[in-house]
């Protein structure tokens, strides 16, 4: 009865609504990725998407017509349950909700705009393609998905598939998760033998390496932040400024300089892109003298958390 009613709670919270749109379109970005820039070359990239467009790809070659949609559902239920079973329950409710519309999202893109309509003949293959070139095809699909993924990567979710056949490989194999990936991923590519000739494959196997480059550089754009160390005589009320203004914690160290041998206090901080700049406007409008150095931090765990929960943690602390 409790989890029903934390159930209920969950759903009546304006996060969950947030994060419930950011999952969709997210997933209705990728699915076009998807739609317009692989199923049309037959190129396969190492993920779920990918697998499915070799298994319907060989029914077809025996006259039996499968959905791509439906593949895709199919195995990604596959996976769900064998990470349920094999894993556990470390795969939540997004994980299920993004692995299991990226199929039907394939079929709304097709019912607004077929792949057919748009598609130009490959000129090395003559098979069809929406760029023209399998390349193209390739750089325009890996800055699409990526996009997406970073974006999913942001509120804690994913596109589902891959990362639940890595996390199985990471469990039982012991290899890291990066390495997991890129495993999972490079032995889907090479199932396009059945339907591709060798350079396709190739390209695909570059696709999934390049795909893990571009999608680690979103991810540390989307989360970067600034460690800021300050020494200042007035390191008083640049912390006064970062605790009650910009609601951030921070951490004074005593330190002793090198070439005048004198002691001074230094306050560390980290702070948002946003936050950086209303700081140094905040020391340069009161004339603060301090010797600065800011540098970028792309992944934070523990206690820090976002402004807006911050905000609403000392709201409520002062009702009370």
């Amino acid at each position: 009865m409790n989890k029903i009613l934390d159930t209920l709670s969950v759903l009546k919270t304006l996060k969950f609504w947030k994060e419930l749109v950011i999952m969709t379109l997210g997933m209705f970005v990728a699915a076009a990725a998807v739609y317009y820039f692989l199923l049309p070359s037959k190129l396969v990239i190492g993920s779920i998407s990918g697998l499915s467009i070799v298994i319907t790809n060989l029914f077809a070659m025996t006259g039996i017509q499968l959905g791509f949609s439906a593949v895709v559902s199919i195995i990604n239920a596959i996976l769900l349950i064998l990470a349920w079973v094999l894993i556990g329950k470390e795969f939540g409710a997004k994980t299920v909700y993004t692995a299991m519309i990226l199929g039907p999202m394939t079929d709304v893109w097709a019912a607004i705009l077929p792949w057919q309509n748009i598609a130009n003949t490959n000129l090395t293959t003559g098979s069809p393609s929406v760029m023209g070139d399998p390349w193209l095809d390739l750089l325009c699909f890996v800055l699409v998905l990526s996009a997406s993924q970073a974006i999913l990567f942001g509120i804690n979710a994913s596109t589902g598939g891959l990362d639940i056949l890595a996390k199985i490989v990471n469990k039982y194999f012991h290899f890291d998760i990066g390495t997991s990936v890129t495993i999972a991923g490079a032995c889907i590519c090479c199932t396009a033998f059945l339907i591709n000739d060798f350079r396709m494959v190739v390209i695909g196997l570059i696709g999934t390496w390049i795909n893990g480059l571009v999608v680690d550089y979103f991810t540390a754009s989307l989360n970067n932040h600034k460690r800021v160390c300050i020494v200042s005589k007035d390191y008083e009320r640049i912390r006064k400024y970062i605790i009650n203004d910009l609601q951030r914690g921070c951490t004074l160290y005593e330190v002793i300089g090198g070439y005048t041998n004198e002691k001074s206090i230094e306050l560390e901080a980290l702070l948002t892109k946003d936050e950086f700049s209303k700081l140094m406007v905040f020391m340069k409008d009161n004339e603060i003298n301090a010797f600065m150095t800011a540098g970028n931090v792309s992944e934070v765990y523990g206690l820090w958390t976002k402004h807006s929960t911050r905000r609403h943690a000392k709201e409520q602390a002062e009702q009370r």
